[in-house]
């Protein structure tokens, strides 16, 4: 049987999300801007100055993290670079609740804490008959702002069962899940989006390697308990995250 007419339903699940889009900057910096010479500030493209900043925090630039992310057919999935605009429409994200933000950031497809650069990827299934659909991306940190990322999240999760609203959505329910064991740490959860008179539970899958913080978001309109991407794919991403990072 074939289930791929349900799958668009969940396809535009992230694009209710895009009614914001503002421009945002890393929080990785210390606040300090490195000294340079008059020359050098007007020879040094935009795209040097991100990667000195990123190998000063011992992160990924923009180019490393695109080169890391999975891409092409992993582990059943087909995964495909998104498209700058659909990207940028989910930054600004703002919870109600400020302990529920990171959550609320997520759900637009970055970090709370505004990452050195990011990569995202879409993830359809290979098979007609596998009803899960979603994306993932990759946030590059300094480690200490990656783990805080990570424990911030955690506490949402905890301190947020009934949910928030952003955006004039409503998110209603948040429960966390069984996390797989990989990475340095990781942290799974559900949750439930009133989308119109339809509530759609969403999972996330987040795993930090490092600096890197890699999030992994599944639908699954037939049966939500099946809605999280599979461990081989988030294995995958790991694996070309160790690659990356040395």
């Amino acid at each position: 049987m074939k289930l791929r007419r349900a799958l668009p339903i969940a396809t535009v699940i992230p694009a209710l999300l895009a009614m914001s889009a503002c421009s945002g900057e890393s929080s990785e910096s210390d606040g300090k801007k490195p000294k340079t010479g008059a020359s050098a500030k007007s020879t040094q493209s935009p795209e040097d100055k991100k990667a000195a900043e990123a190998k000063r925090l011992g992160a990924l630039d923009g180019k490393a993290i695109e080169k890391a992310a999975i891409t092409g057919k992993t582990a059943g999935f087909d995964a495909k670079k998104v498209a700058t605009a659909d990207v940028e429409a989910g930054r600004g994200m703002e919870a109600d609740k400020k302990v529920c933000q990171p959550l609320a950031s997520l759900i637009g497809g970055f970090t709370h804490i505004p990452a050195v650069s990011v990569a995202h990827r879409s993830l359809q299934p290979g098979e007609a008959t596998n009803a899960t659909v979603g994306s993932m991306w990759l946030a590059s940190h300094s480690e200490d702002n990656a783990t805080k990322v990570m424990k911030e999240l955690r506490t949402a999760v905890a301190e947020c069962p009934k949910g928030f609203k952003t955006l004039g959505l409503t998110y209603g329910k948040v429960e966390g899940l069984t996390a797989p064991k990989l990475g340095d740490e990781a942290v799974g959860y559900r949750i439930t989006g009133d989308i119109g008179k339809q509530k759609v539970p969403m999972t996330y899958t987040v795993v930090r390697s490092g600096g890197v913080v890699a999030a992994f978001y599944g639908v699954n309109m037939l049966d939500p308990k099946k809605a999280a991407i599979p461990e081989p794919v988030v294995k995958a991403q790991l694996e070309r995250i160790a690659d990356a990072t040395g």
